[in-house]
């Protein structure tokens, strides 16, 4: 018999599960969204300060606009059925689930300029924008 056929199978991928007695293994996936220090810390300010229990905040997306579609933000005081949560530096993200598909990869930052202060949403999946910066277009994400 060759070495091929009797050598160790391969090591599972970091994250990844073997059940018992065989199976597909399954890597681990990505998170949806992950947070700068300046969004992480925005977002614990506005947490604090928010009326209620909060726990984090809602992200989505939504159509409309010039380009196509718009970033969502919300409070969120629990999981809706189907979300995705994501922590990132001590801080809660609720997706959309029907927002999950265009925010894979996305960094979310908090900026502050001259005349304000806002989140944006530094997004690979994004492939225009409207003049104004208020709408984007998007594509769902590509399997690796």
């Amino acid at each position: 018999m060759s070495d091929s056929l009797t050598s160790a199978p391969p090591e599972p991928l970091r994250g990844s599960t073997s059940p018992q007695g065989g199976g597909k293994i399954r890597r681990e996936r990505p998170k949806a969204i992950k947070l700068s220090q300046a969004a992480a810390s925005r977002i614990r300010d506005i947490i604090a300060s928010a009326d209620g229990k909060v726990q984090g905040v809602r992200v989505g997306v939504t159509n409309g606009g010039c380009a196509g579609m718009s970033y969502t933000m919300d409070y969120a005081d629990a999981p809706q059925p189907f979300e995705e949560v994501v922590e990132d530096q001590g801080v809660k993200v609720f997706i959309d689930p029907k927002a999950v598909l265009f925010l894979i990869g996305t960094e979310m930052d908090f900026v502050r300029e001259k005349l304000g202060s806002r989140f944006v949403f530094n997004n690979p999946n994004q492939t225009a924008a409207c003049g104004c910066g208020e709408s984007v277009t998007l594509k769902p994400a590509e399997a690796d």
